[in-house]
């Protein structure tokens, strides 16, 4: 059982609700670093949530003997061309999910590729010498922090897609 494919989903579900708990925790307590822990673990929730959906497209590929089932990056399974040459209701309905940014899947896998994107500094034209010389700043980010709540319902969102999508790849 222990190598079955949909025991990574399991696992990778189970990890992102850990670190959740465990935010939720650091929150209750407010101790000293309290924002890096939180960033730390939002940072692996995503990690984890992201795996999720990684599994969760092996279980498909793997159901329909998909060729390159055994991808190791998530955007060798979702795409056009694994549709186009499989066709599958389920991965069709996740790259639905992935193509549209206002969906749960869509900022998932924004979020979890803004990870990896470095910190650009503000770029800044050449001072005008009318400008004045002391300027209002604001050292808050344009786009606030995922919450706790938002992941939470992600997890959850991808839990019962799992559950359906297994339901539907039952063999009877």
């Amino acid at each position: 059982m222990a190598n079955e494919l949909y025991t990574r989903t399991n696992q990778k579900l189970y990890f992102a609700g850990v670190t959740l708990d465990a935010w939720k925790q650091a929150e209750q307590a407010r101790g000293a670093g309290f924002q890096a822990q939180a960033m730390a673990l939002r940072e692996a929730t995503l990690f984890h949530l992201h795996g999720a959906v990684l599994g969760l497209c092996h279980e498909i590929a793997g159901y329909y003997r998909l060729a390159g089932r055994e991808a190791p990056r998530l955007e060798l399974l979702l795409n056009e061309a694994v549709q186009a040459s499989s066709p599958s209701p389920e991965f069709a309905e996740l790259l639905e999910l992935a193509r549209h940014p206002q969906t749960w899947l869509g900022q998932l896998l924004a979020a979890h590729a803004a990870l990896f994107v470095p910190p650009s500094p503000e770029s800044k034209s050449k001072v005008d010498p009318a400008t004045p010389l002391i300027q209002a700043v604001t050292l808050e980010d344009e786009t606030p922090p995922l919450t706790r709540d938002e992941l939470e319902q992600w997890r959850q969102q991808l839990k019962q897609l799992a559950l359906r999508f297994r339901e539907s790849m039952t063999e009877c």
